[in-house]
């Protein structure tokens, strides 16, 4: 009766300290309580790393319509204006004349020339062209779709790695919430004994001995919940910056360790092994047709080019003063402009032959890629099955390390066990839920990092999960 009566006082203080935790938390309205799915969503909305890939997009395409304009006229407007310092000079052969036929004027003007021209000379007007034939120039457009196809596909990975990152540090958060829970039900059953042998010892019935050694008990699992409360701020820190949110502002997972087993095995039956959303795959593939694209504009650059022009214009001459005196007489001009290329030394052969050799590395480059991403998908598998199988164990261990702490703590409560049997079974359940949700925090990973592999996620049902 009277181990009873002590117990139940323990106990009554024990409840007493875990309800005003409780009642702090609940006194807590500034955190953020997310699931998986609202903190993907907000990800790639405020993520920089996001906003910049979508702004690579949009440059790319002012890229592609600057391109484009080379296919529309171009108009300019020009004008000049020339001061004459010294004049031309300009000798004329009068031809033989006979003999006495010469004069004095004839002969000083074949001797010192005739000065020509004007002061000032004056010349605006507009001028215009336009490429009719241009292959080069064409082919140039599909260049720059490719251009903007391969900004999309980085985009998407750039999507797709940050949901990755997002669910890795999500389970790590709450990886290191369970284990604190974890240590935090394995300090109270540590204070809640320690308090035990003090009341013990207080009515004659426990050694100072055996109060110490319980007191010790409490201070070794003080720096393992510590330790706990450091993780969780790290793992907050780094789904927050993850986020683009203020790291102020708590976060807190929604779900449970133990919620994420009731569909492991049926994700485990649906693993779809196909490899063609792989984003490094898919990146080279675009690249490689990037690179065909350009072997194509080089072959162009055989191909003759014509373009239209046209001129309009306005000039003017006069002396004296360049403010008076104007006459402004209008010209005007169309023309063709034909342009064939025909021997530049070679240049343009090695080129082209140099960007087939490329074309055929890269073809390499994919079949050597696709072996390898095939050889990690089915590593990755593997191991989803053997970490499947660890959470089905550790299951079992949690259920048999409960049953036996229940048992000895109800031997102790009577007296039939020792203090060490009763600690023995404590740091036999808290090993065991450790492992239990290290095991399905190796599992989420591991099919997080699957699904990052597959290049498979589903980005879509993310946009109305905020």
């Amino acid at each position: 009766m009277l181990y009873r009566h002590i117990i139940a006082t323990a106990i009554a203080v024990c409840s007493g300290i875990s309800g005003m935790r409780a009642s702090v938390t609940a006194q807590s309205p500034d955190t953020l309580h997310l699931p998986l799915d609202s903190c993907i969503a907000i990800a790639l909305s405020d993520n920089p790393t996001i906003k910049v890939a979508d702004l690579e997009i949009k440059r790319l395409d002012y890229s592609k319509k600057e391109v484009l304009s080379g296919l529309l006229p171009s108009i300019a407007f020009g004008a000049t204006y020339n001061r004459t310092l010294a004049k031309q000079t300009m000798y004329m052969n009068m031809g033989s004349r006979s003999e006495g036929e010469s004069s004095s004027a004839s002969s000083s003007t074949m001797r010192n020339g005739i000065k020509v021209g004007l002061d000032n000379s004056y010349s605006m007007g507009f001028s215009a062209s336009m490429p009719l034939i241009a292959p080069q120039l064409w082919k140039s457009l599909k260049l720059s779709d490719s251009q903007i196809l391969e900004s999309v596909e980085k985009a998407r990975n750039s999507r797709i790695e940050l949901v990755n990152q997002v669910k890795n540090a999500y389970y790590t958060l709450l990886l290191a919430r369970e284990s604190h829970s974890v240590i935090e039900e394995s300090y109270r059953m540590a204070r809640f004994t320690a308090e035990l042998y003090e009341k013990k010892h207080a009515l004659g019935a426990a050694s100072k001995y055996d109060v110490l050694r319980t007191q010790v008990a409490v201070k070794n699992v003080e720096p393992e919940l510590t330790q706990a409360l450091i993780a969780i701020r790290q793992a907050s820190l780094q789904l927050q910056i993850l986020m683009g949110i203020d790291t102020n502002v708590p976060i807190a997972p929604v779900a449970t360790m133990s919620e994420y087993e009731k569909d492991m095995y049926a994700d485990v039956i649906g693993i779809d092994r196909n490899i063609e959303s792989n984003p490094s795959l898919r990146l080279l593939d675009i690249q490689t047709r990037q690179m065909r694209d350009a072997l194509t504009v080089k072959k162009m650059a055989w191909y003759p080019t014509l373009a239209l022009t046209a001129n309009y214009n306005w000039t003017s001459m006069s002396n004296g003063s360049p403010l008076k005196n104007f006459r402004w007489n209008p010209y005007s001009m169309v023309g063709l402009t034909l342009s064939l290329p025909l021997f530049e030394g070679g240049g343009r052969y090695s080129s082209i032959k140099q960007a087939e050799i490329q074309v055929r590395e890269m073809g390499l480059q994919q079949e050597n890629l696709a072996r390898s991403i095939n050889m990690q998908v089915d590593l990755a598998i593997d191991n989803i099955n053997l970490n499947v199988k660890q959470i089905s164990s550790c299951s079992e261990s949690v259920i048999q390390a409960e049953t036996a702490h229940s048992i000895v703590k109800q031997s102790f409560e009577i007296g039939a066990a020792s203090y060490l049997d009763l600690r023995d079974a404590e740091l036999a359940l808290t090993q065991s839920r450790l492992a239990y949700n290290q095991s399905i925090y190796n599992y989420l990973v591991a099919r997080a990092d699957l699904e990052l592999l597959l290049g498979n996620a589903d980005i879509t049902r993310y946009t109305n999960a905020r």
